[in-house]
């Protein structure tokens, strides 16, 4: 049995969800200071019937696209992790973190980049050439300033100190 070739048009019907988007500290960034974005979509695979065939198409998330709402973007091949689960102090660089140079209320987004293939009942995943891509926008943040205060000892003395 000889099977179609399948592009991206003819599995246009498939879907995958969309992906989910946090950050850290929750909803809030600090002007100067990174703020972590973390996205996160698994494998996903939908049944039904392209070209009379009954098919499985498999989407396995292969980047992810953030927009940071001030123009920035960056791609990265996870969607990133919380500081707690990377084992890193609040307000370190990640993978997916941004640091915003001004106040104000941000419109962040995240596309994730999915590679195709498709099952015809077979048990061969064939590969569908391109990426389809989901977004997930919404995510609104504030970025605020903070002034610090006094504190026991500077930044010098104690580099993990608050506001260091």
């Amino acid at each position: 049995m000889t099977l179609p070739d399948v592009t991206l048009a003819d599995i246009a019907s498939f879907v995958p969800a969309k992906p989910t988007l946090t950050g850290e500290p929750a909803g809030l960034g600090v002007v100067g200071m990174p703020t972590n974005i973390v996205a996160s979509a698994s494998e996903q695979r939908l049944a039904g019937t392209l070209f009379d065939y009954a098919v499985t198409v498999r989407f396995v998330p292969d980047g992810f696209r953030f927009a940071y709402g001030d123009g920035s973007t960056r791609t990265t091949s996870g969607g990133g992790a919380s500081w707690s689960a990377l084992g890193q102090a609040e307000f370190t660089p990640t993978d997916t973190s941004h640091v915003y140079r001004s106040r104000g209320t941000y419109p962040v987004s995240v596309t994730v980049l999915y590679a195709a293939s498709v099952d015809f009942g077979t048990g061969n995943w064939r590969p569908v050439p391109g990426r389809v891509e989901a977004t997930m926008a919404g995510y609104d943040l504030r970025v605020v300033e903070v002034h610090t205060g006094l504190v026991d000892k500077s930044c010098d003395e104690n580099p993990t100190g608050p506001g260091c």
